[in-house]
């Protein structure tokens, strides 16, 4: 049996089918990353239409979006295209063809797209640390004070804890809307916030700058983060969360603050939960396991 077969025996009998999963390390293996990412939704979406479901939910991301504005917001409508040097931005958008594809084709599916700003939570600390930081920034060093904050000011974006994206999906799934919702809380973050979360002194660099050493700090394999993620950063528009809250009685209870906050904080403490990918760095087996080649 195939992937698709076995995923539609999964399916069959389901009211609705959420899609999450995602995969953005290990970033040096673009092959591996596109076979789960983009392939991978395509399973997803044969098996669902395959087994009849009749509802399908896709976490999508801000990240879709085609590069906007920073000094207002956008809707739904505002294009999917992605940021061209992102890999993550650009296997979200053709996601977003897919789907594109599938309603046209299967007009009596309803297909649901949640499009979140950065989601964070405590529990996904350690997680996080792993994809963005590497194993030269153990959880020890995070603990010490930050004095100074090197940030562009050019990277503003919006957060959202994961708590309030599991409210919105509920809601999604009770309700069964179709078409796209954009989630995030208050307030826009930007560069001064993030300092002050820390304690730290916001010194501002050149975006050109930062680009620099991510590319090449990347490219030697000392960090795990290649320079698309600052130019989608960069680009990424500030989203109007209108639709969810009035469509779907959607209000987050965390402000993008607090759930900045407490992801800072879990990273510090080595904070994950009992699974292969959230598990707690702090653990030596944890560590080592991310001087790996990815």
């Amino acid at each position: 049996m195939g992937a698709v077969d076995v995923l539609a025996d999964a399916m069959n009998g389901a009211d609705a089918v959420v899609h999450l999963a995602w995969q953005i390390q290990p970033s040096h293996n673009r092959v591996r990353m596109l076979r789960t990412n983009v392939t991978g939704s395509r399973h997803v979406f044969e098996a669902a239409l395959r087994a009849g479901v009749p509802h399908l939910v896709h976490l999508s991301s801000v990240g879709a979006y085609s590069a906007g504005p920073k000094d207002r917001y956008v809707d739904e409508s505002w294009p999917t295209g992605g940021v061209p040097s992102s890999s993550y931005s650009q296997h979200k958008a053709t996601v977003e063809r897919m789907l594109d594809r599938v309603e046209r084709v299967h007009p009596g599916l309803t297909v649901t797209r949640v499009r979140p700003g950065l989601v964070f939570q405590a529990d996904a600390a350690s997680e996080v640390a792993r994809y963005f930081l590497g194993a030269l920034v153990p959880s020890s060093l995070l603990r010490l004070p930050i004095k100074v904050l090197p940030m562009s000011v050019e990277l503003v974006g919006q957060a959202v804890h994961a708590e309030d994206v599991g409210e919105a999906l509920v809601r999604v799934l009770r309700q069964r809307p179709g078409g796209a919702f954009n989630l995030a809380a208050e307030p826009v973050i930007y560069p001064r916030d993030v300092a002050a979360v820390l304690g730290a002194r916001l010194v501002t660099v050149p975006f050109g700058l930062l680009h620099a050493l991510a590319t090449l700090t990347w490219r030697a394999r000392l960090q795990p983060v290649d320079a698309g993620w600052l130019d989608l950063g960069r680009a990424a528009p500030l989203m109007d969360t209108g639709r969810a809250r009035r469509e779907l009685g959607w209000t987050p209870k965390h402000s993008a603050i607090d759930a900045l906050r407490e992801l800072l904080s879990g990273m510090a403490a080595g904070q994950g939960i009992d699974s292969p990918v959230m598990k707690p760095r702090h653990r030596l087996r944890t560590r080592l396991g991310e001087f790996l080649p990815g």
